[in-house]
């Protein structure tokens, strides 16, 4: 049995994963703001209500929940898209509103896991949007890439820890599902690009995920790799 701690599992991919890892006999450990009622007959599911845009309380609100336990895996899943829109029409408050749930929250989870429990990896579910600069996609971009920078540079200087910012690829979340329905793909070309793509659901996301998860070791820890890519 494995000791799982996933985040964001009130719907789509991180729900699907905490699924397939429970149904696999593992333990999860989750954190959402509120208990998802899928999971109520899980005895393995152990569950933190919290709201990750409340950083500044992280550190010490969680240090309860995750003292003295062994994580095999780190699932850094919450995340936001934002609108989508031009950079220079985007308010720089709404950037920071992104930032600190996709980079913020994040820095905090791993401050407070690296130092009150112990942890073999660490996944941060990332984006190909990190390093393709697509044209409306600017908060939800600047923000990947540097979740992925956060994983590298944590890697360095947490070297017990493997670390991996990883693109799962497209997969049919409330988050597609809002770009799919709402976006303009004739002002936005990448929008069409991903409506005329393959999109996975989330449980054969999952599944694919759990494969790949454990290949992630044999990648330099910090390594940003897309699942796409992956021989």
């Amino acid at each position: 049995m494995q000791n799982i701690f996933i985040t964001g599992i009130g719907s789509g991919l991180g729900e699907a994963l905490a699924k397939a890892y429970l149904e696999n006999g593992d333990k999860v450990y989750a954190i959402g703001r509120e208990f998802p009622k899928a999971f109520d007959h899980y005895p393995n599911f152990i569950f933190f209500p919290y709201d990750l845009t409340q950083t500044f309380l992280i550190n010490s609100d969680l240090q309860p929940f995750i003292q003295n336990h062994s994580f095999d895996l780190v699932i850094l899943n919450a995340g936001v898209l934002g609108g989508i829109e031009t950079l220079r029409e985007t308010e720089l408050e709404h950037i920071k509103e992104v930032m600190e749930i996709n980079v913020w929250a994040n820095k905090e989870l791993i401050d407070a896991l690296s130092t009150y429990a112990t942890v073999k990896q660490v996944v941060g579910i990332s984006s190909g949007a990190a390093v393709n600069g697509s044209k409306g996609w600017g908060a939800y971009s600047l923000s990947k890439s540097a979740l992925n920078m956060l994983l590298k540079v944590y890697a360095k200087e947490l070297t017990d820890i493997h670390f991996t910012a990883l693109a799962p690829g497209i997969i049919r979340t409330p988050m597609v599902e809002h770009i799919i329905e709402k976006v303009d793909d004739s002002i936005y070309p990448s929008a069409k690009i991903l409506k005329e793509s393959y999109i996975q659901t989330p449980k054969e996301a999952a599944k694919n995920l759990m494969f790949v998860i454990p290949r992630l070791l044999e990648y330099e820890s910090g390594s940003f790799v897309d699942i796409r890519k992956m021989d």
